[in-house]
């Protein structure tokens, strides 16, 4: 059964999507771009500050679902720019530490709301 998620932690969709999906044990959560959720203001300043809020973003989403980083099994990180791929990448390991998940990382011509990095993750309940 297809279950939509919502939470006030993380930012609004922009668009006609789901924050997440759960299908059983899966957990499909939507890309997560630098909104604060509390205001719906973009940041696109500092790369850094950036991964930092979409990662935070992304636990909120998590959360919801009863899961944490350690249940996400697939990332896939869109980049503006692949010179930024060494400071996100910096940033992302504080998350995975060990055991971390399959992932892409996709340089694309541009991302919603003028953003340098949104990052997608696919999590399971028993990873």
């Amino acid at each position: 059964m297809k279950t939509i998620l919502h939470t006030d932690g993380a930012p609004k969709a922009v668009g006609p999507y789901s924050q997440a999906v759960q299908m059983g044990d899966f957990l499909f959560c939507s890309g997560q771009i630098s909104i604060d959720p509390k205001t719906q203001e973009v940041f696109t300043g500092d790369i850094k500050q950036q991964t930092e809020m979409v990662l935070k973003n992304i636990e909120a989403v998590l959360a919801k679902a009863d899961m944490k980083f350690s249940h996400v099994i697939k990332t896939t990180i869109f980049l503006t720019s692949m010179s930024d791929f060494a400071t996100v990448n910096e940033i992302y390991a504080t998350r995975f530490s060990s055991n971390p998940p399959a992932r892409s990382t996709v340089a694309v011509a541009g991302l919603p709301k003028g953003v340098n990095v949104e990052i997608e993750v696919i999590a399971h309940k028993q990873a």
